[in-house]
């Protein structure tokens, strides 16, 4: 019996790992967070728990049917100090209103590595979640909105990330926030299948590596998709339509591929400052007031196959010398003059942006209503035989004559509300 005993003694804690507790309204769930023990699964039967709620082991809070739980408008709701947490299936509501505490719905706190909030509502908090120094979580599935009555600048961010490894970011419908997403200082990071709106920025990265920003859906905020210092990205079929500013911005930015994203109607496609060695293929810019913005030593880039169409202003360039765009394959231009006689669907002569009636119509923007006359495109034609009047300038050697999205309609006239 004495040899058995300590195969009992480690058998005993997964034992107790695999109890379950229900906790029922009148019950204090503080009281069965503290009673239970670490891997315990407490099952939350639907009504409203008030308090502000720390989790200081391994547990599974688990709402059957959706139970409330509110922070009476103080602190944070709930704490996560512990690794493994799992939050599922809640409605976590009215934290408080200090920005300096960055009070938040669910405050996962540095150390609480492999945190999982999933299929969640988050609602009115200042923070939505607030994610510090813990890797390896999974927020998935969750429903977050802000105190939409504040202004902006006195909202807090739908998720926040804050130097951690390995999050996934996926399936998660923002908005009414400040940021939808803050990401700082954080890597490897997966974020996928996300609604990010009604916001001033749907994405706001900074100092982050090795991330994968795919299939997101980022409209009718100030700004959609935000990239600042930062490397080895991959931006891919997303979608940045309706923002009141830029639809994807790229700032000191290197190593890095932005592809197969489509960016409508917003007033700056894409905005680029300081960017080097990325490519960018394969991209639809579309009905935007201005499709690029390029500026700042943004050179040594790749940017091939895209698609440029019905934009206001197809380039806006600021530059001392001519940026080759197109080299391999070329881009389509919706306003290129040029022919193609051989038939290969390239044009005979190279698309040139920031032309004299470029010029023209930034300094007088009401010439854009005659941008279609046959006098204006005469002009365009002149100022391409006389160097002398032309200034650097986005330059595509081979513009392609049709483009590769076919179905380029459906994404015009999707303007922020009032634009």
């Amino acid at each position: 019996m004495r040899r058995f005993l300590p195969l009992l003694l480690i058998a005993l804690p997964a034992y107790f790992q695999a109890a379950t507790v229900r906790v029922k309204p009148g019950d204090s769930l503080q009281q069965a967070i503290a009673s239970a023990h670490a891997g315990d699964t407490l099952e939350i039967a639907r009504g409203k728990y008030e308090g502000n709620f720390l989790i200081d082991k391994k547990l599974t809070l688990r709402g059957i049917n959706r139970p409330t739980l509110s922070g009476a408008q103080k602190g944070d709701t709930i704490r996560v100090t512990a690794p493994d947490v799992v939050l599922e299936g809640l409605i976590v509501r009215d934290s408080g209103d200090s920005l300096k505490d960055q009070n938040a719905g669910i405050y996962i706190y540095p150390g609480s590595h492999r945190a999982i909030v999933k299929n969640c509502d988050l609602s009115y908090n200042l923070f939505g979640l607030w994610i510090e120094k813990s890797n390896d979580v999974l927020i998935e599935g969750n429903l977050i909105t802000g105190k939409r009555e504040y202004n902006s600048s006195q909202r807090g961010n739908g998720v926040q990330l804050y130097n951690t490894k390995g999050a996934r970011i996926i399936a998660n419908n923002i908005s009414f926030v400040r940021d939808a997403l803050y990401v700082d200082v954080s890597h490897h990071a997966v974020f996928k299948s996300n609604k990010l709106h009604h916001s001033r920025y749907g994405s706001h990265y900074m100092n982050s590596y090795y991330n994968l920003w795919e299939d997101n859906d980022s409209y009718y905020n100030r700004g959609g998709l935000a990239l600042m210092e930062v490397r080895d990205q991959v931006v891919r079929n997303n979608r940045t339509w309706g923002n009141s500013d830029h639809g994807i911005m790229l700032r000191t930015m290197q190593d890095s591929i932005v592809e197969n994203n489509i960016i409508a109607g917003n007033n700056r496609g894409l905005f680029i400052y300081d960017v080097e060695y990325v490519t960018l293929k394969n991209n639809l810019v579309v009905d935007n007031h201005v499709g690029v913005h390029l500026s700042a030593g943004s050179t040594r880039n790749q940017v091939e196959g895209n698609d440029f169409i019905g934009n206001r202003e197809q380039v806006r360039y600021v530059g001392a010398r001519d940026e080759k765009w197109g080299e391999k394959s070329g881009n389509h231009w919706s306003n290129y003059l040029g022919w193609d006689r051989n038939g290969d669907g390239i044009g005979d002569v190279m698309y040139e942006a920031n032309d004299m009636v470029d010029r023209l119509t930034w300094r007088y923007p009401s010439t854009k209503l005659l941008l279609a006359s046959p006098a204006v495109q005469a002009l365009r034609l002149v100022s391409q035989q006389f160097p002398v009047l032309r200034v650097p300038s986005v330059v595509d050697p081979k513009p392609r004559m049709q483009p590769n999205h076919k179905q380029w309609r459906l994404w015009h006239g999707k303007h922020y509300p009032g634009q």
